[in-house]
């Protein structure tokens, strides 16, 4: 169990490594060179530490993004510092189920294999808004999106891990915030209810979304033999531009809590071990925090709320 103490020294868990392991520490001679990865928000903060560091260890990467111009210089920052990198640029709006299928058309054009896909992406504590296919804007862009984007881009997943042999793995950054969702976990019945709308609640139940997500689509690769592992975990403390709604807030909260607080590199660290590391090889339906394995709360271990939230989300991505 990963406790605050270790979280605070960056003493190294079961794993060996820690709150303190960087990115670059986590992936340390591992040749991803035969790999192909797409990282969502892979346009800034852990998403653009994540891409680089895939793209330092050989993989051929596609950005993700909503803004073009912050993945284009994303991917020219790679590439001033690692020539050799193999990095690409795909438009893809989340929170919108028709830029989705346009960005998995646009890469299925591209006729590459997949065997990687680090759902990373999302937006937080936002005022009340709907996404333009009428769903609460978290919970659209953070689980929603994802979910669709992975249900694309399966078939391309399972091909690619049955032609190679090698292993597919799928990333589902959650956080922390799990914990803190509304009573019931996910409001299935009034999930658009603005009287009662709560932006840091909202946040929770749309990253709780992310771990049940990431365990039923385990449960069923697993019953369907494919060779694919689905993970989630949560990065850690970072003030990246995740945070702009709540800027003045949390720069008062990462002072009073400065000592469990990550930089960039850091945070970044536990999507890439869990991409990337051979020691999670066959390893499916956990969460991680600072690259252990850790128990996530009693909703997010619920099968029978898992099942219910894979139907709901089914029903609003096939009528959107």
């Amino acid at each position: 169990m990963v406790g605050i103490l270790t979280l605070v020294t960056g003493w190294p868990g079961p794993s060996g490594f820690g709150s303190a392991s960087t990115a670059e520490m986590v992936t340390d001679g591992i040749d991803a060179s035969n790999l192909t990865a797409i990282v969502t928000g892979g346009a800034s903060g852990i998403g653009a530490e994540t891409a680089r560091v895939l793209a330092l260890r050989g993989a051929y990467v596609i950005i993700a993004a909503r803004n073009m111009d912050a993945a284009n210089n994303a991917k020219q920052l790679i590439l001033q510092s690692n020539p050799a990198g193999r990095v690409d640029v795909l438009k893809l709006d989340l929170c919108s189920f028709k830029s989705i299928r346009t960005f998995v058309d646009n890469f299925n054009s591209m006729d590459l294999p997949l065997n990687i896909l680090i759902n990373n992406a999302g937006v937080m504590f936002c005022p009340y808004q709907l996404s333009e296919d009428g769903v609460e804007m978290q919970f659209a862009t953070n689980h929603l999106g994802h979910f669709l984007l992975t249900n694309l881009l399966l078939d391309n997943m399972k091909r690619t891990a049955k032609d190679t042999g090698i292993e597919g793995r799928i990333v589902n950054l959650s956080s922390i915030a799990h914990l803190h969702s509304y009573e019931e976990g996910i409001r299935f019945d009034s999930i658009n209810d603005e009287a009662r709308y709560h932006d840091k609640r909202a946040y929770g139940q749309s990253k709780l979304a992310n771990i049940l997500h990431a365990n039923e689509l385990s449960r069923r690769l697993q019953k369907d033999g494919a060779n694919i592992t689905v993970n989630s975990v949560h990065p850690g403390l970072i003030m990246t531009n995740l945070m702009r709604h709540s800027f003045y807030l949390m720069k008062v909260f990462q002072f009073l809590t400065y000592i469990c607080w990550k930089n960039v590199a850091q945070g970044a660290a536990t999507t890439c071990f869990v991409a990337l590391h051979p020691s999670l090889k066959g390893v499916t339906g956990k969460y991680f925090l600072d690259c252990n394995e850790m128990a996530p709360s009693r909703l997010a271990r619920d099968e029978t709320l898992a099942k219910r939230l894979w139907d709901f989300s089914e029903q609003l991505v096939n009528q959107g």
